[in-house]
């Protein structure tokens, strides 16, 4: 399976991603709509190849995706705050799109569909060890539209197309297009730039993932074999914390990389985001043998270092950090 085609492939994730498999030798296509540009790209590497197109049009898609062997779907308007868009928006593409989207890949030839959902499914639960069977009790539209596509990825498989889900926790760490609106991003801007880390809420549990974890189970997932896989569902996380917790790492980490910060003030709001879930990843290290080896520290050391090494500028008033100030700043529709 040399040959992959990722859906999203330029933004937050999907650069690294596909930088990663490039570096692992595969053949990389990237289908992106290029609302964040395709600058964080490596437009210089022959075995890439970049199409500016939306997964919403399926014709283009089915012709675009053709000739390769893995379908990696990671496209959609990814945030929780997503409600502030037209909701008809995040409808059409996080949701509406996706079934015609697996037929398109099915009909191309395709032999193997991944599908990015997210651990935000669970949406609330006080279990401390959510398994892949656990009620979905979505709490918001990113999360309730990730969890209706799983079943419908599975409606099509069959012996010659095979999928499976993985649900990523909540993604943390340096990326060429970075994102400035996930947890431990977020607290991280904060303790460089502001000298104090804003915390809403804070009893909040949250699951972590490195990105290059991110990177690592993908590959895993297309390259284990078909049976393990097909029609499968894995949790895919590392760290089960309090988002306070979380805030008191990420403080710790930024004084002993910026020395000259003396003090950082924790500052607690009252918050409306309920979310609040602690995953088991048990079944992706039992049948697939995939362990994360790279911490929420790494995650924040390496968004440190490229705080200094001058990557970032405007980290607070450029929309290329923020997925949904970016999408209302372009008037997508």
């Amino acid at each position: 399976m040399n040959k992959i085609f990722i859906t999203g492939g330029a933004g937050y994730v999907g650069c690294v991603l596909a930088k990663y498999l490039l570096n692992k030798g595969y053949q990389v296509t990237v289908f992106d709509t290029m609302y964040f540009t395709d600058n964080f790209l490596d437009k210089k590497n022959k075995n890439l190849k970049i199409i500016k197109g939306d997964i919403r049009n399926k014709e283009y898609l089915e012709e675009s995706c053709r000739n390769h062997d893995v379908f990696v779907s990671l496209a959609c308007i990814s945030n929780d705050s997503s409600f502030e868009l037209d909701e008809s928006l995040s409808t059409s593409i996080n949701l509406n799109s996706f079934e015609p989207m697996v037929i398109a890949a099915k009909n191309a030839g395709i032999k193997r569909f991944i599908y990015a959902s997210t651990s935000s499914v669970y949406g609330l639960s006080k279990e401390k060890d959510i398994k892949e069977d656990h009620e979905l009790v979505p709490l918001t539209l990113y999360n309730k539209y990730k969890g209706l596509c799983e079943p419908l990825l599975f409606k099509h498989t069959d012996e010659n197309f095979s999928g499976v889900v993985f649900r990523p926790a909540t993604v943390c760490g340096y990326s060429p297009r970075m994102r400035f609106d996930l947890s431990v991003n977020i607290l991280t801007n904060y303790a460089i730039n502001k000298n104090y880390i804003n915390v809403f809420g804070g009893e909040q549990l949250r699951p972590n993932l490195h990105i290059q974890e991110y990177c690592n189970v993908v590959n895993v997932l297309i390259n284990a074999k078909r049976e393990k896989i097909s029609n499968q569902i894995f949790n895919v996380g590392n760290e089960n914390l309090k988002i306070i917790d979380i805030a008191e790492i990420v403080k710790n980490v930024v004084l002993e990389k910026f020395e000259e910060k003396k003090e950082l003030k924790i500052i607690r709001t009252e918050s409306d985001d309920k979310r609040s879930y602690h995953i088991n990843s048990d079944k992706v290290k039992e049948i697939l043998g995939f362990v994360p080896r790279l911490s929420l520290v790494d995650a924040v050391k390496e968004i440190c270092d490229a705080f200094i090494n001058k990557k970032f500028s405007n980290t607070f008033e450029d929309n290329i950090y923020y997925n949904v100030k970016r999408i209302k700043n372009l008037n997508i529709s």
